[in-house]
């Protein structure tokens, strides 16, 4: 923290806000927008980060953060000596810190359009050969099965290795030409989970966090308009991309 006397500072005739003020600006939207979440409005601002911290997936991500704003913001407020004087002045970064949280938390990043992109899906009754092809050609490892327009399930590369290892003693054209309905079975059935285009990111990150303190690996989140099986598949997120958030 650095200790300034002036209210604003100039540098080549270009007025520069001081940090505690920019600080003070961003933490104050920060906590009007964590209150139009809140039923009880009188809540401090550190209790609310923890509670809305519990089922809240973005407050989650940054609560470790917002806690270390909330006492700083203290330290600044309640030891200021008068009106040109701050004793705690945050460093730069702390205040670029929280103006990025700003926009996060007011304004989160959605899976769309992140995540929006076409999806290679296949019918339950083409052969496994032709999933094979898109593998070699694209590098995708996750296909969306259908029965028509009824989703069946998610083919992945480890349904597909587990099925050439139980039919090994076959001869491999065959097994090249095994319906993928059949694959599906060598497949976990609860690998996926269907979300909206309006899931944040923070809450798409959440799913795959939550799943794993099942015991259950998702390999992929897939994008619908409303976040159902029924809807037509305009993005998908895989276990992979996650990681890059």
């Amino acid at each position: 923290m650095n200790r300034v006397n002036n209210p604003i500072l100039k540098q080549n005739e270009t007025v520069v806000h001081r940090n505690s003020d920019r600080f003070l600006t961003a933490f104050n939207r920060i906590e009007k927008g964590l209150k139009a979440l809140l039923i009880k409005k009188e809540m401090g601002f550190s209790r609310a980060v923890k509670v809305l911290g519990k089922s809240n997936a973005l407050i989650k991500q940054f609560q470790d953060d917002l806690l270390e704003f909330a006492e700083l913001r203290n330290a600044i407020v309640h030891n200021k000596t008068d009106l040109m004087y701050t004793i705690a002045e945050p460093h730069d970064s702390v205040v670029e810190r929280i103006e990025a949280i700003e926009i996060e938390l007011l304004k989160p990043r959605k899976v769309d359009p992140l995540f929006i992109r076409k999806v290679v899906c296949f019918q339950e009754t083409e052969p496994l050969s032709n999933v094979l092809e898109v593998v070699n050609k694209q590098g995708i490892t996750k296909f969306p099965v259908y029965s028509g327009n009824v989703f069946q399930g998610l083919i992945t590369h480890k349904g597909i290795t587990k099925w050439f290892s139980k039919g090994i003693e076959n001869r491999l054209t065959s097994l090249l030409d095994a319906r993928l309905v059949e694959v599906l079975e060598c497949e976990k059935r609860d690998n996926f989970r269907f979300i909206s285009k309006e899931t944040s990111v923070y809450e798409a990150k959440e799913i795959f966090k939550e799943q794993i303190g099942k015991g259950n690996r998702l390999e992929a989140l897939l994008i619908t308009k409303e976040g159902s099986s029924n809807g037509g598949l305009v993005g998908i997120v895989t276990n992979w991309d996650i990681m890059e958030i």
